[in-house]
C-alpha cells in the first residue's frame, strides 16, 4: 500500500483537479509541500516576493484560461498577507484555490500562544466562498473536492484550506487509487439550465420588443457565452452593451457592440423596451439600473438571467428572472429563437456612428497640444502599437478612466482589471501571468505610479521568470484619482496625496529590466520600439503633469455614484 505524506497528498489531489500552477511565499511549515511539488510532474511552484501577488497572479490564471489555480501562504504573516490578494478575485466572483499552512492540529483552534499564530479559518472566510481546516490526511481529497464544488455552485468564487503542519508532513498509508478519485465521480457535468418555460417565455418577450437590448456581464464572459452572445445578436441584430467587467465580450468594433458607458451605450440602453442582463449584477458601473442611464422601470422590461439566485433582482426589479448558467441558457434560448423566428436586420448604424464620433473626440483631446505628454495621448500610442489579440492588463483609478476612452479590447478574455474591487496593485502580478499562461501574446500593463508601488518588488519576479512584459507607467507622481476629488471638492487644497519623484525607469533596470524615462509624446513609439528589441521586460516612465492627469471627464460623475447620499461641502 503506498505511503504518502500528507503533502504529497495535497499534490496528487491538486495534479487530479487539473491544477498546474501554484504561486507563493515559502515558509518552514509549507517544506513537505514544497518537497511534493518538486518531485510531482505536471504541477510547478512559482515563487513571488510577496504573498498578495501570488494570489493575485492565481486569480489572473482564471481570467486569462478558465483553469482554477492555487496561492499558499505560510501560518500568521504569510496568511495575513494572502487576504488583499484574494479579495478582488472574491469581489471579480473568480474561482481559486488558497492554501494556508497552519500550526500542529495539538495547538491550534484555540492557539496555544505560539508565535504567528492566526485564526486563519476566520480571517480567509472574508474572502472566500468557503473556508475549512484539514485535521486528518484520509479528508484532504474529500475537503478538496468539496471546496471546488462550492468554488463552482451558484456565483463563483475562491476557496480556502487551512492545513496544519503536523498533517503536511505526517505519513499516510494510501489504500487504493480510489483514495484520490476522478473528478466526474463527483463534479457536476453539466452547468444548470434555465427552466425551460421561462426560457421561452423570455424569447417570446424578446421578439415582440422593437428596439432590445443584450447587457452582458462578467458572469457571461467567464461561463464563456462570447459565442452565444455573438450568434444571438447578430440573428436578431441587437445592440450589445458590456459591464467593465466584461469588455472585449465581442470585439469593440464589431458593429453591434457598444462601448461601456459611451454616450452611444448610454443612449442605447435608455431607449430600448427591453433588456436581457445576462451574468450582471448591475452594479454601480451600471448605474444600478436606473435612469437617466436606463429606462424607467415599468416602461422599460428587463430580463435577468443569473446563475445566482441573489443576484436576480438585485438592483434593478426585473419582469423575469431565469436562474442558470449564462451559456447553456442562452444555448437553448438561441435554439427557440431559430424555431420561432427568420433573422431579422435593423438599422443601428446610428449608435455605431455616435461612438465613432465619441472616439474620434478622444483622440482629438489626445493628439492635443500640452505642457508634458496628456495621459490619453499615452494611452493612444500603446494601444497603436500593440497587435489586436495583445492582452491588456490597467491598474490604477484615473488609469482606469483614461484607458477607458482609447484602449479597445478585441478579444474575449484578453482585458484584465480588478473591476470591482478598484484593488491598486494587480496589475504587475496580472500581467506576469498572463505572459505564463499566453507566452505567445504580447502583453502590456498601464498603471499608475501609485498602483505600481504597491506590488513593485514582482518585478524581480518578472525577470526571473522570463517573462517579456510591457509596463508603462502613467507618472503624475500622486493618487491621481484622490487629487482630483480634492480639486473638486476643496478648491485645489491638496492633502495627503503627493509624492516625491521617483526615477521608475532605474528602478527597472535594477531589477534586470529595461527601463526608459518619457516627457515627450513622440519619444514613446521609439521606446516601445527599443523595448521590442530587448530579450526582457521593458518599463515606461510617463511624466504626466499633474494638472492633466488628475481630472478625466467622467471623474465627477463616477464621484456622484460612489458618493451618493453623501451631502458635499458648499463652501
Amino acid at each position: 500500500m503506498p505511503v504518502l505524506t500528507g503533502g504529497e497528498i495535497l499534490t496528487k489531489c491538486l495534479v487530479q483537479e487539473g491544477i498546474d500552477k501554484v504561486f507563493g511565499v515559502p515558509g518552514g511549515e509549507l517544506t513537505p509541500f514544497l518537497e511534493a511539488l518538486r518531485k510531482e510532474p505536471g504541477i510547478d511552484f512559482f515563487l513571488t516576493r510577496h504573498e498578495q501577488a501570488a494570489a493575485h497572479m492565481a486569480d489572473a490564471c482564471y481570467r486569462l484560461t478558465g483553469k482554477v489555480a492555487a496561492c499558499v501562504g505560510t501560518v500568521g504573516p504569510g496568511a495575513a498577507d494572502l487576504v488583499p490578494g484574494v479579495y478582488p478575485a472574491f469581489a471579480d466572483g473568480i474561482p481559486l484555490i488558497v492554501l494556508t499552512a497552519q500550526h500542529q492540529s495539538w495547538k491550534c483552534y484555540p492557539d496555544r500562544a505560539s508565535m504567528q499564530s492566526l485564526d486563519q479559518l476566520q480571517l480567509l472566510k472574508a474572502v472566500t466562498k468557503w473556508s475549512a481546516v484539514v485535521y486528518h490526511g484520509e479528508r484532504i481529497p474529500e475537503l478538496l473536492d468539496r471546496g471546488l464544488r462550492a468554488a463552482f455552485r451558484g456565483r463563483t468564487g475562491p476557496i480556502h484550506l487551512d492545513l496544519p503542519v503536523d498533517l503536511l508532513f505526517k505519513r499516510f498509508e494510501v489504500p487504493s487509487d480510489q483514495f484520490i478519485p476522478p473528478s466526474h465521480r463527483y463534479d457536476a457535468l453539466q452547468p444548470p439550465v434555465g427552466r425551460k418555460e421561462l426560457v421561452e417565455k423570455a424569447v417570446e418577450m424578446l421578439l415582440q420588443a422593437e428596439n432590445p437590448l443584450i447587457h452582458a456581464g462578467g458572469g457571461a464572459l467567464w461561463s464563456g457565452a462570447y459565442e452565444e452572445l455573438r450568434e444571438l445578436v447578430e440573428y436578431l441584430s441587437i445592440p450589445l452593451t458590456p459591464s467593465h467587467a466584461a469588455k472585449g465580450i465581442l470585439p469593440e468594433d464589431h458593429p453591434l457592440y457598444l462601448i461601456p458607458d459611451s454616450p452611444a451605450a448610454l443612449g442605447a440602453q435608455a431607449s430600448a423596451d427591453l433588456v436581457l442582463v445576462v451574468g450582471c449584477r448591475m452594479g454601480d458601473l451600471d448605474f444600478f439600473g436606473r435612469p437617466p442611464a436606463w429606462g424607467e422601470p415599468g416602461v422599460q422590461k428587463v430580463v435577468q438571467i443569473d446563475l445566482d439566485p441573489e443576484n436576480l433582482a438585485l438592483n434593478r426589479q426585473v419582469d423575469l428572472a431565469i436562474l442558470g448558467d449564462a451559456k447553456a441558457t442562452l444555448r437553448l434560448m438561441l435554439e427557440e429563437v431559430k424555431k420561432r423566428s427568420d433573422p431579422r436586420k435593423r438599422d443601428l448604424s446610428h449608435w455605431k456612428r455616435e461612438e465613432e464620433e465619441w472616439i474620434k473626440e478622444n483622440e482629438r483631446i489626445a493628439l492635443g497640444s500640452y505642457e508634458g505628454v496628456h495621459p490619453m495621448r499615452v494611452v493612444y500610442e500603446v494601444r497603436k502599437f500593440f497587435p489586436r489579440n495583445a492582452i491588456t492588463v490597467v491598474d490604477g483609478g484615473n488609469v482606469g478612466l483614461w484607458a477607458h476612452y482609447l484602449n479597445r479590447v478585441y478579444e474575449p478574455r484578453t482585458f484584465l482589471w480588478a473591476a470591482d474591487s478598484g484593488h491598486l496593485g494587480t496589475g504587475l502580478p496580472y500581467a506576469i501571468a498572463a505572459k505564463l499562461v499566453r507566452p505567445e501574446r504580447e502583453v502590456y500593463l498601464l498603471t499608475g505610479d501609485g498602483s505600481l508601488m504597491f506590488n513593485v518588488q514582482e518585478m524581480e519576479t518578472a525577470a526571473r521568470l522570463g517573462t517579456k512584459i510591457y509596463v508603462i507607467v502613467l507618472n503624475d507622481r500622486s493618487y491621481g484619482m484622490i487629487r482630483g476629488v480634492q480639486h473638486l471638492l476643496y478648491k485645489g487644497e491638496y492633502y495627503g496625496v503627493d509624492f516625491s519623484d521617483v526615477d521608475y525607469a532605474r528602478v527597472a533596470e535594477g531589477m534586470g529590466w529595461f527601463g526608459r524615462r518619457i516627457r515627450e509624446p513622440e519619444e514613446i513609439p521609439r521606446a516601445l520600439e527599443e523595448a521590442k528589441a530587448q530579450n526582457k521586460p521593458a518599463l515606461l516612465d510617463v511624466i504626466n503633469p499633474k494638472e492633466l492627469s488628475m481630472l478625466p471627464p467622467d471623474l465627477e460623475m463616477l464621484g456622484a455614484i460612489w458618493m451618493e447620499g453623501v451631502e458635499f461641502p458648499t463652501d
